[in-house]
């Protein structure tokens, strides 16, 4: 206790003393630094003073004697400089300062001025925004925008329709329930389950199969009979060791479907036919108010404009081979005609629910002589005469049964496509009875003609031939009565070979399309009354689109070889959204008014529309909107010359865009050095990169920005043929198909897509091709050397129709990938190769038109791409046999050569607005 008191009092000790020391040693230093600077101060002002103004050694000298000193005449120099400097850099300093001033007044009026501008700019876009809705409403007025039509379906509770008069005098106007069937309806159609009624199962099994397999396929057929326009019935073809039941029977049967509504309007009872002689069961039935469509009918059964003649159906699960079917050249064949066949004598009526008639009631208004005697005499002296090859035999060995009065058919079906594929005209002669106005003898001879190009030739004009009120059968078959048979010989000797191989095509187009399988026979069939009531046809259906992700770059730059235009103004740069050409605006227009031409109009052996053969293609000499018409679309033709025809694309159709679809294939920097290309290209919509890789794109791959969409879009499977697929992003009508390694400046894609501009159904583009004909190993091969004349355009590059539109309707991405068989894909797919060729064998086929190749450019050079297919030495050997083989296809070689090709004299001069030259093509 003691240690620690005495240690706390000896620190505090420690403590004051230390504290005195400071503050002494503070007070010392406190008088140094202050007092003895004024003691020093006084001392020296002392000194001065006693000593006299001559001996100052701190005061200022008079006269400027310190500058008359050599040691500090310098530093006097100095300080006058420096002294002239900072009086001038005050000066600039308040210049300065006053420049700042004006300039912030000057940014405080552009800030005004700014906020005026923005409330300028305002009131100008929403009197544009104004102005751009009014001029919708008047356009609206005139021509409104249509779209994919609104389904209406019809009231669930049918109000019925006043009886006619008779059921034998049944018209569409007065049998028909149109409230049923709204324009905008879709057309839906029910089909009875064969099992739902009676007589169904004496059906014929394949016939029931094959209406089934094409009832599954059709897009018009509905689960819902509430809301179905249509009813199909299928009655026949009945086993021929079942009969069939009694007309008053077969009427109870049919009265007691659930949807038969005590009369059976807007229904259609469907018999196929596979054998010559066909039992009419329905002749004598009373089928109130439903249409039959069948291939025999006697003149007091048939409804002319009500009930339908139809086509055997000879293929009922098979698919025609194409292979298989002759060519269509050479034109002239071993037999000018042919014709087997064997006279039923009796003229009395098989048919045995028909009540019993007398021989002058079934003669009653026919012509009061037998021509078939006549007709015999007349083809035997022609066959005598040796003035032709000639082959015609009137008896049979194995005749096949038919109706009375009717020509029995000869021997196998295999022996009768023989003899038909080696003549170029086969007779097809109506039964003697005036009274069977269709028969399905006749209609299995026009069959088997058709199926391998032999001309039909029929005698009797009083016969219904299938689907006569909408095919014009004068474009494929002649037609003559049966008292001109002794000019017969004459007539098929005066047509032309042109004529001739047209009429082939064309009966070969309505074969393929109508009668070759039950799915297009049934097609048909619904086609016919859904034509024959103006429901507009379904739209063709587009590819969906699966769009991989991707990141975009930098803005891309203009190549300095594309944009060497100079001056030239190609066009605007869209800087709006996307432009899509109009669609559907001619729903109606083309089932009410293109009837004939949509059926009879022969684009090919290939239907346009598998399910709705009556959309039409407009003949190749179509042109829209005369100089007469008065009629001034948006963006049309407005004269002008030099700089203002370069800026405006002209012509008669409203502004448009065109779609870049590029396939590619694991080559990412190419394809980037592509794209950058097409920034600033005037009139692009957008562009579709068909990603044709099972690999994505690397992650990190910064694709280029140029403005514009660029939808990369996911394939199946790696196949050429994905290129002309019928996207759905695709929305113009004009397509420019590109590689991914296909340089081309702007000024020469402009000039392609002006010229497609004025041939939309062409194939427009650059590199050039030819076919020959190698006369050592007889066969066509495909030749790229540099020639004047050519017959195929590669679509590497090139520009083509999408779909169909307002003016044309040649919709090829649609039929390249849906409608032309299939086979040729399948090639393409196998070798890797040949899609273009397969595309340019398409657009002749079905123009009959050759390509149009512009500018002199013949191949594309790709410094630093990777090694293309094309330079493989297999390429060429495996392109001639692609020609070969599609030439098998289609019967004949469609290819067309010319000489033909659209260069741009003036495209890139300068001129003046007051000249008056224009663009000029050679």
């Amino acid at each position: 206790m003691q240690r620690n008191g005495g240690g706390v009092g000896g620190g505090g000790q420690t403590w004051v003393l230390r504290r005195v020391r400071l503050t002494w040693l503070s007070f010392m230093l406190f008088f140094i630094l202050v007092f003895f600077p004024l003691i020093a101060h006084y001392y020296l002002t002392t000194i001065d003073e006693a000593g006299g103004p001559d001996k100052r050694i701190f005061g200022p000298r008079p006269g400027g004697e310190l500058c008359e000193a050599k040691h500090v005449q310098d530093l006097c120099r100095i300080r006058e400089s420096v002294s002239e400097e900072l009086l001038q850099l005050e000066a600039k300093r308040q210049e300065l300062n006053g420049e700042i001033a004006r300039l912030n007044l000057r940014i405080e009026a552009c800030k005004r001025s700014i906020d005026s501008a923005k409330q300028d700019l305002l009131q100008l876009k929403n009197v544009i925004s104004q102005t751009e809705h009014s001029y919708k409403e008047l356009m609206a007025q005139n021509q409104p925008k249509l779209s994919l039509p609104v389904r209406l379906l019809p009231d669930k509770d049918d109000p019925g329709l006043p009886p006619p008069k008779s059921s034998r005098s049944c018209r569409l106007r007065s049998c028909f329930d149109y409230a049923r069937c709204p324009l905008t309806s879709g057309f839906p159609v029910y089909v009875y389950d064969t099992g739902s009624y009676p007589w169904g199962n004496y059906l014929d099994p394949l016939v029931k199969q094959a209406f089934a397999a094409s009832v599954k396929s059709n897009i018009y057929v509905t689960d819902n009979p509430s809301i179905a326009c249509l009813y199909l019935v299928l009655v026949g073809e009945i086993l021929e060791s079942s009969p069939p039941p009694p007309p008053s029977e077969l009427e109870k049967q049919l009265k007691a479907l659930p949807y038969w509504r005590s009369d059976g309007h807007n229904h259609v009872l469907v018999h196929f036919s596979q054998k010559s002689m066909t039992q009419n069961f329905l002749y004598n039935v009373s089928t109130g108010r439903a249409a039959v469509a069948q291939s025999t009918f006697l003149e007091r059964q048939y409804r002319e404009g009500f009930d339908l003649v139809v086509s055997p159906l000879v293929h009922a699960l098979s698919e025609p081979n194409f292979l298989e079917v002759p060519p269509q050249v050479p034109v002239k064949r071993k037999y000018l005609f042919t014709f087997q066949g064997e006279r039923v004598e009796s003229l009395r009526s098989s048919l045995q629910e028909a009540p019993p008639q007398s021989f002058e009631e079934e003669l009653e208004g026919d012509p009061p002589a037998d021509y078939d005697d006549r007709i015999i005499g007349t083809l035997k002296a022609v066959q005598d005469s040796h003035l032709d090859q000639v082959l015609v035999e009137f008896t049979c060995k194995n005749p096949k049964p038919s109706l009375p009065t009717e020509w029995a058919l000869c021997g196998e079906r295999e022996d009768r496509l023989k003899m038909l594929k080696e003549s170029t005209f086969a007779l097809v002669i109506s039964p003697g009875d005036g009274q069977l106005v269709a028969s399905a003898g006749c209609g299995m001879r026009l069959f088997e003609a058709l199926e391998v190009g032999a001309i039909p030739v029929v005698l009797g004009d009083h016969s219904r031939l299938p689907y006569h009120q909408f095919i014009r059968w004068t474009e494929a078959a002649i037609i003559v009565p049966k008292p001109r048979v002794t000019e017969l010989h004459f007539l098929m000797r005066s047509l032309s070979d042109n004529d001739v191989l047209a009429m082939r095509r064309q009966g070969r187009f309505l074969w393929e399309t109508y009668f070759s399988t039950s799915e297009n026979v049934l097609n048909t069939i619904l086609a016919s009354i859904r034509t024959s009531i103006q429901v507009p046809a379904t739209p063709i259906r587009d590819e969906p689109a699966q769009e991989i992700p991707h990141k975009a770059g930098k803005l891309a730059g203009t190549d300095a070889n594309l944009a060497d235009n100079g001056d030239l103004d190609l066009g605007p740069v869209e800087t709006e959204p996307p432009y899509a050409s109009p669609r559907f605006l001619r729903n109606f227009t083309y089932t009410a008014a293109d009837t004939y031409r949509a059926w009879n109009r022969a684009p090919g052996p290939f239907h346009l529309f598998p399910h709705t053969p009556l959309d039409p293609v407009l003949p190749s000499e179509a042109k829209f909107l005369g100089s007469g018409t008065g009629f001034r679309p948006i963006g049309g033709g407005s004269g002008g010359s030099g700089k203002e025809f370069q800026a405006a694309l002209g012509g008669n159709v409203p502004r448009e865009q065109f779609t870049v679809v590029m396939l590619t294939y694991e080559r990412e920097e190419v394809l980037m050095n592509s794209l950058e290309r097409l920034n600033g290209l005037p009139y692009l919509n957008k562009v579709v990169v068909v990603w044709n890789s099972p690999k994505p794109p690397s992650e990190d791959l910064l694709w280029p920005d140029i403005g514009l969409p660029i939808v990369v879009v996911r394939t199946e499977k790696n196949s050429l043929n994905n290129r002309f697929l019928p996207w759905d992003v695709v929305e113009t009508e004009a397509i420019l198909s590109i590689d991914d390694d296909a340089h081309l400046r702007h000024d020469e894609i402009m000039f392609g897509f002006r010229v497609w501009r004025e041939a939309r159904d062409r194939i427009v583009g650059f590199p050039g091709r030819y076919h020959a004909w190698d006369v050592n190993h007889q066969s066509w091969l495909y030749n790229s050397n540099y020639s004047c004349e050519l017959s195929m355009v590669l679509t590497g590059a090139a520009f083509f129709h999408k779909v169909r539109s307002f003016y044309f309707n040649y919709y090829y991405a649609y039929l390249y990938s849906y409608v032309m068989p299939q086979a040729i894909r399948d090639m393409v797919d196998e070798y890797i190769n040949c899609e273009d060729i397969a595309m340019n064998f398409l657009v002749s086929h079905i123009t009959r038109k050759p390509p149009i190749k512009v500018t002199s450019r013949w191949t594309f050079r790709c410094p630093g791409c990777p090694q293309a297919l094309s330079h493989d030495d297999s390429h060429f050997h495996e392109r001639h046999k692609c020609i070969n083989f599609f030439v098998k296809v289609y019967g004949y070689m469609p290819l067309l050569y010319t000489q033909f090709r659209v260069d741009s004299v003036l495209f890139k001069t300068r001129l003046p607005h007051d000249k008056t030259k224009c663009f000029k093509f050679i």
